[in-house]
C-alpha cells in the first residue's frame, strides 16, 4: 500500500532517541555505509561538509558537488572517500554535465542530499529569468533527482534528502508568480517560497518512488548562526524579522529565544545524516523533519504572522506546504519551467 503525508497524515514522531542537541556522530554511531554512494550538494562547505564527513566516516563515497571545485578541494583536504565535480544548480547545462558524469560511471545512488542553497538574496536571475532563490533552492535539485532517478532505482533501497527551512513558513508557492515578473520582489517571501517548494516536492516524490524503493524526506536544520547565509541583510531587515528594534537596539526578548535554539554545524546537520542513514526512516517518507526526528504537526496552531516575526524559527511544518493538489501542480510547473519529463518509472 502507497503511503503519502498529505495533510500531515504520516507527520508525527516517532521516538528516534535523539534530539535537537545531538551530533552528527551521535547519529552516525554504529552505522556501517562501506559500499554505499552519496551525493551532497554543496558539501564542501557549512552544513555540507558536516554532512560529507559523518558520511565517509562511516565507509560511504561521497560525490561532493560544488560550484568552486578548486575551493572545494581545499575545504575537504584530509576527507577520504570523497570526489569533487562541478556544478550550477542554477544552470540546466551544468545539472545535465553532472548527472550524465556520474550515470556513466554505472553506480547506484544510495544517498542524495539535496543540501545547497542561498538565502535572503537580492532579486537576482538564472539565464533563463527565473528569480534565483527559486532557481537555485529548489528547480536545480528537482532536475539533479530527475536525472539521477535510474542510479537511485539502481540502489535497491535509496533515500532522497531536501533541505527546507522554517522559513518556509514565511510564504506557499505563490503559483500565479512563482519568479517575480510582475510582483514586488521580497527577498523572505522568495526563500521561503523555495523552501516551501523543497517539501512539496519531497512528499510528492516519495508518493510516486516509494514502489520503486526510493524514499524521501525533508527538514529544518536549526538555527546555526556559523553559517554565512544570512549575509545579504541590511539594517532594515534584522528590524523586519524582530531581531533588532527600529531604534538599532537589540530585541533581547527574540535573542533570547535565539540562543535557546541556537545549534553548532554539528548539531545542525544531524537531522539530515539520521534521516539519509538511520533504519529507523526505512519504510516512512515524505514527512518533515526537525531535532532528529518526524516534527509533530497541529495545523490548527499554525499563524503565519507570527512565524514571520520570530528570528528563532518556528517549529513544525505549515499547512500549505503539505497540501496534494499543491505538490501535484508543482511537480507540473517546475517539469514546464526545466522542459523535461520527471517520469518517476
Amino acid at each position: 500500500m502507497v503511503q503519502n503525508n498529505y495533510n500531515g497524515a504520516l507527520q508525527k514522531p516517532i521516538g528516534s532517541g535523539f534530539n535537537g542537541k545531538s551530533t552528527t556522530t551521535e547519529v552516525i554511531k554504529g552505522i556501517d555505509l562501506t559500499g554505499k554512494i552519496a551525493i551532497v550538494t554543496g558539501g564542501d562547505s557549512g552544513l555540507g561538509l558536516e554532512i560529507t564527513k559523518s558520511l565517509t566516516s562511516a565507509g560511504a563515497t561521497v560525490i561532493v558537488s560544488a560550484r568552486d571545485t578548486e575551493k572545494a578541494k581545499e575545504n575537504l583536504m584530509g576527507i577520504d572517500n570523497v570526489e569533487v565535480e562541478q556544478l550550477e544548480l542554477s544552470n540546466p547545462v551544468s545539472i545535465n554535465a553532472f548527472a550524465e558524469k556520474f550515470l556513466a560511471s554505472n553506480r547506484p545512488l544510495h544517498m542524495l542530499i539535496n543540501n545547497a542553497g542561498i538565502m535572503w538574496t537580492p532579486l537576482h536571475r538564472d539565464e533563463r529569468g527565473y528569480e534565483g532563490q527559486f532557481s537555485v533552492n529548489y528547480l536545480g535539485h528537482f532536475q539533479l533527482t530527475a536525472n539521477l532517478w535510474n542510479a537511485l532505482k539502481k540502489a535497491n533501497g535509496a533515500r532522497v534528502i531536501n533541505v527546507s527551512s522554517s522559513a518556509h513558513h514565511y510564504s506557499p508557492v505563490l503559483f500565479e508568480d512563482v519568479n517575480y515578473n510582475t510582483r514586488n520582489y521580497d527577498k523572505f517571501e522568495a526563500y521561503g517560497q523555495s523552501k516551501t517548494a523543497n517539501i512539496l516536492f519531497t512528499v510528492a516524490l516519495d508518493e510516486k518512488a516509494q514502489q520503486f524503493g526510493v524514499r524521501a524526506c525533508t527538514l529544518h536544520p536549526g538555527l546555526i548562526l556559523e553559517t554565512n547565509l544570512s549575509r545579504h541583510l541590511a539594517f532594515e531587515d534584522f528590524v523586519a524579522i524582530g531581531a533588532l528594534h527600529p531604534d538599532g537596539t537589540p530585541n533581547v526578548e527574540a535573542d533570547e529565544a535565539m540562543k535557546k535554539v541556537q545549534k553548532t554545524k554539528e548539531q545542525g546537520a544531524a537531522t539530515a545524516v539520521w534521516a539519509v542513514t538511520n533504519p529507523q526512516l526505512k519504510d516512512i517518507g515524505g514527512v518533515y523533519l526537525e531535532d532528529v526526528d518526524i516534527a509533530s504537526y497541529n495545523p490548527d496552531t499554525y499563524d503565519s504572522e507570527v512565524a514571520k516575526k520570530n528570528p528563532a524559527g518556528f517549529s513544525s511544518v505549515a499547512p500549505f506546504a503539505l497540501e496534494a493538489d499543491a505538490a501535484q501542480k508543482l511537480w507540473i510547473l517546475s517539469e514546464e519551467l526545466l522542459d523535461l519529463k520527471f517520469e518517476v518509472q
